[in-house]
């Protein structure tokens, strides 16, 4: 893979605000939801913030496998990253995304029991630009520090 092509995923995963989750439901099914990105550490962890009474905390706290897609819809580019979201209710995490303006869902700040973080670790992901559609393990991206 050429640096460019790593820079192009880098950028695009940087610069995403807004970010279709996938988990499985209890029938097997998959399903999708659009999340904002509030932190991302580096390209395999991506972390959202959300109710833990929530469906999809219920469902990845269930089977944690789960899909990140990242779109650029005005140069027609996508990003796929397949692996695995854990719920984390400790209150680094919850610290680390808290945002003003949470106290309205959440009137205890960090120590509102049903606030909590996900945080997606990638394995493997998939890019789409211009007709280009490469597939690639996350070690083989991130090797350059990306």
């Amino acid at each position: 893979m050429t640096t460019e092509l790593k820079n192009e995923i880098y950028e695009l995963r940087k610069n995403s605000k807004i970010a279709f989750i996938s988990s499985v439901d209890e029938d097997g099914c998959p399903t999708i939801k659009a999340m904002l990105v509030l932190e991302n550490e580096n390209l395999n962890t991506l972390y959202f913030s959300t109710n833990l009474s929530a469906k999809r905390t219920q469902q990845f706290l269930k089977n944690p496998n789960a899909a990140v897609y990242l779109c650029e819809t005005d140069q027609f580019k996508g990003l796929l990253l397949q692996g695995k979201i854990a719920v984390m209710t400790d209150s680094e995490h919850k610290s680390m995304l808290w945002r003003e303006g949470f106290e309205i869902y959440y009137p205890d700040g960090i120590e509102t029991e049903d606030y909590c973080v996900l945080k997606f670790i990638a394995e493997k992901g998939n890019y789409y630009h211009g007709l280009n559609n490469v597939s690639f393990s996350i070690q083989e991206v991130s090797q350059d520090g990306i």
